[in-house]
């Protein structure tokens, strides 16, 4: 692991990467933040599960707040006590598969049936 990915960031400079590539990530007392907003419980586990195994592959570890339609992330390392690279890449990653929809792609896998909110998953703002 390079030091440079376990240094801590500059407010500012995280910042000024969220606004210009993860404009709906936050950074508040410490940590960066996104919630997303689900249909339903099944939805919210969906979440759940996506964001534990990309931070477990990634070998860094969110933390977490949810409840019957809502989850809250929030990234941070832990051993730098800051922001660092690292938990930016995570929070694009996050964002970028919590967000993948399969029908919109225009390719073989078609997505679940829209507009069934049985299999309804992230509501969009």
């Amino acid at each position: 692991m390079s030091a440079e990915r376990e240094k801590p960031m500059a407010d500012d400079d995280v910042k000024a990467w969220l606004e210009a590539n993860l404009p709906t990530w936050k950074l508040e007392n410490g940590w960066i933040r996104r919630t997303y907003k689900t249909a339903s419980w099944k939805s919210t586990l969906m979440v759940v599960n996506t964001v534990g195994h990309l931070a477990e592959a990634a070998w860094h570890h969110p933390d977490m707040t949810l409840s019957y339609a809502w989850v809250e992330v929030r990234l941070m390392n832990h051993a730098s006590k800051g922001i660092t690279s690292k938990d930016l890449e995570l929070a694009k990653k996050i964002e970028e598969v919590v967000h993948w929809q399969p029908g919109k792609e225009g390719k073989g896998l078609e997505g679940t049936p829209q507009g069934d909110m049985r299999f309804a998953y992230i509501k969009y703002d």
